[in-house]
């Protein structure tokens, strides 16, 4: 593409002086492409005829598509950042600021309202060193926000980039290494698999879990098959089978025996689950029941636990959904609150490990076991 610069500065309208006439490894990295080839303009010049019969989001797409090939012929874009520490009542303060003295290769983008708004830096005031400022200290009071649902490509994203999400630091690198779960070419279609099956559902491109998911999610959790580092792993070592450093034979032997290990702990743990209760603990809004505290609200199915509708009056009464490692369903709150008692219940575990049997009892708005 680099004799062919000049044709394409005319295509975008951008015309410059070409600063650097070699292309990049930084724009595309051959060693890093894998499923195909990157998206880079051809050498084949399209008249303007033919970019104006493109429709507004081809042309879009094709005008940043040329216009991010453009960018590793032009100047580099330089700016002078400056920070400045204040102190105040032991505590430092810092602020950062930037003063462009170069766009280079941003005026490429020139006029894009949107580059406005994200390029833009806070103007910092001249100040000298130990010089003595005003401040206004104060705390910020606000509410929390639950986190946002996932869209399908945010849930795609996630794939690639779970390795930031795993505590253990080798595990974390080889995440990073193969780039998370799957491929650029199968993680959609892993997602469209999911689908299929019922675990997830996806409306207006928001994703949420299903009943089936849930019940499978708390089946397999703390398992290997749950465990983002095994496929890792495996991707690490089919690597090593391409590039002729590991053996196929050797990849198969260990496929059977994680195979085999399912085999035999898999019963297991479906019979440490409790299905109908799993897939009764979806969210509902249902009410459950009259409060047995306040008399007046509703008990609702929340996200984390069981609270009454009652609570912008005052009343703080919650259950949570999982009480010492067990996931209560709604039928079962709402005997307590209805009876003040459950049915005895197995499937508790104590702080040693011990798994044990009891009933839930209500006594005085508190929660305590009944042996």
């Amino acid at each position: 593409m680099a004799d062919r610069v000049a044709d394409y500065q005319k295509i975008v309208d951008k015309p410059f002086e070409i600063a650097n006439a070699r292309p990049q490894k930084r724009y595309v990295d051959n060693a890093q492409v894998e499923e195909h080839y990157a998206i880079i303009p051809t050498k084949t010049i399209p008249t303007a005829a033919k970019v104006q019969g493109l429709s507004p989001m081809e042309r879009n797409i094709y005008f940043e598509i040329v216009k991010s090939a453009l960018a590793m012929f032009h100047r580099d874009h330089v700016y002078e950042e400056t920070t400045i520490m204040t102190y105040v009542k032991a505590i430092d303060f810092k602020t950062v600021g930037k003063v462009e003295l170069d766009p280079g290769f941003k005026t490429l983008w020139s006029g894009s309202e949107q580059t406005k708004k994200k390029d833009e830096d806070p103007l910092l005031p001249p100040v000298n060193t130990h010089e003595v400022v005003e401040s206004k200290v104060a705390i910020h009071e606000g509410t929390t926000q639950p986190p946002k649902p996932y869209s399908e490509g945010q849930l795609v994203q996630m794939m690639k980039t779970c390795g930031k999400l795993v505590d253990d630091e080798s595990a974390s690198n080889i995440l990073k290494e193969v780039e998370g779960l799957g491929t650029e070419a199968t993680r959609s279609g892993i997602i469209e698999t999911i689908k299929r099956h019922g675990y997830i559902d996806v409306t207006k491109n928001i994703v949420s879990i299903t009943d089936k998911g849930r019940v499978l999610c708390q089946t397999i959790e703390g398992s290997l098959l749950s465990s983002p580092t095994m496929t890792a792993k495996w991707e690490t070592y089919l690597r090593k089978i391409g590039n002729g450093t590991g053996s196929k034979e050797a990849f198969i032997q260990n496929v059977c025996k994680f195979l085999n290990h399912l085999i035999e702990v898999t019963p297991k743990m479906v019979e440490k689950t409790d299905i109908q209760a799993a897939a009764a603990s979806s969210a509902s809004n249902e009410p459950l029941g009259l409060c047995p505290v306040c008399k007046k609200g509703q008990m609702l199915s929340r996200k984390s636990f069981y609270g009454c509708s009652n609570y912008k009056a005052g009343c703080k009464f919650t259950v949570s959904k999982t009480v010492a490692g067990k996931k209560l369903s709604p039928k079962q709150v709402s005997d307590l609150c209805q009876f003040g008692v459950t049915k005895e219940m197995k499937g508790f575990k104590s702080k040693k490990g011990a798994m044990f049997g009891a009933k839930l009892k209500l006594e005085e708005g508190k929660i305590v076991f009944e042996f």
